[in-house]
C-alpha cells in the first residue's frame, strides 16, 4: 500500500510540474508600479520616463511622457509561429474620469515574433486635459489573443508635476 502511494505521490508531482503555468504578483515601492500576472510569465517590469530611463518615483512633469515596460513576456500561445497580444491602456483621474481608454493598442497588428512580443510598453503623454498636481491612474493589460486567459496587469499612479 505505501509502495502505491508514494508511486501517486510521485506521478502527481510530475504532471503539477509539467504545467506551463505562471501566476504571481510584483509591486514596486519606489514608483508604486504593480504587476499580478496569469498564465503568462514576466522577467522584469519598470517605468520609464521621458528620457527612456528607470524611474525611481512616480513624479512625471507635464509635457512629457511615461511609459510602463514589460519584458521577458513568455508562453504565448503561437498560431504559424506568431504571436498575438492585445495592450488595452487606460488612464482615469481622481474622479474615476476617462483621461484615456484604448481597448486594443494592437487590434490592427499581424502579430509578431515571440522575441518581438516578449517586450511590450504601454506609453502615456502626459499633457493636456491633465494637470499639474493631480494625480492619475495608469492601467496597462496586456492578453494573449489566441489564449484569453493569459494576462498581466500593470497599473501604477503618477503624480504629474
Amino acid at each position: 500500500m505505501k509502495k502505491i502511494t508514494a508511486i501517486l505521490f510521485v506521478l502527481g508531482a510530475l504532471v503539477w510540474c509539467s504545467c506551463e503555468f505562471s501566476a504571481g504578483k510584483k509591486k514596486d515601492f519606489n514608483t508604486g508600479l504593480s504587476i499580478s500576472n496569469d498564465g503568462f510569465t514576466v522577467e522584469d517590469s519598470y517605468l520609464v520616463g521621458p528620457d527612456n530611463t528607470t524611474k525611481a518615483d512616480n513624479k512625471v512633469p507635464l509635457n512629457s511622457t511615461v511609459a510602463i515596460v514589460l519584458e521577458g513576456i513568455g508562453n504565448y500561445e503561437l498560431k504559424d509561429g506568431k504571436a498575438y497580444p492585445g495592450l488595452m491602456l487606460t488612464v482615469t483621474d481622481a474622479a474615476g474620469n476617462a483621461v484615456l481608454d484604448e481597448p486594443d493598442l494592437l487590434a490592427n497588428s499581424d502579430g509578431f515574433s515571440p522575441a518581438d512580443a516578449a517586450v511590450l510598453r504601454g506609453t502615456v503623454t502626459v499633457g493636456n486635459p491633465m494637470r499639474s498636481g493631480e494625480t492619475y491612474h495608469v492601467k496597462m493589460r496586456v492578453w494573449d489573443k489566441n489564449k484569453f486567459e493569459n494576462e498581466i496587469i500593470a497599473e501604477v499612479d503618477i503624480d504629474v508635476q
